[in-house]
């Protein structure tokens, strides 16, 4: 992952390191929100909060809000995120799987073994 320093600001990948700290911190919020209407409440403080810097020009001034943002980001992470059930690591996942389909050959040497 590149650190704020390391990326040229005003660049592509600056712009897209930006979007990928304020989805981590949408994400972030999301799991401490459970309720919609909250979590939208935050999102829009969020966006407020990136929207309010959008006009800073200075590259070290930038790097100085990044490395802040980045710190809260981190600070705000919760200590058991959310996951939705089916996906992995979540209550349902791989829940009642079917059973295995033998090949003919595998039943035959089951019973057989008997």
């Amino acid at each position: 992952m590149s650190t704020p320093s390391a990326v040229t600001p005003f660049s592509t990948a600056h712009r897209r390191y930006v979007q990928h700290l304020y989805r981590r911190a949408l994400k972030g919020a999301q799991d401490w929100y459970v309720r919609r209407d909250l979590w939208r409440n935050k999102a829009i403080e969020i966006r407020v909060q990136f929207e309010r810097n959008r006009h800073v020009k200075d590259p070290r001034a930038v790097a100085a809000l990044l490395n802040e943002a980045e710190k809260e980001v981190q600070r705000m992470a919760h200590p058991d995120p959310y996951r939705p059930s089916l996906f992995p690591d979540g209550t349902k996942w791989e829940r009642n799987l079917p059973p295995r389909m033998f090949t003919q050959g595998e039943k035959d040497a089951a019973l057989n073994a008997h």
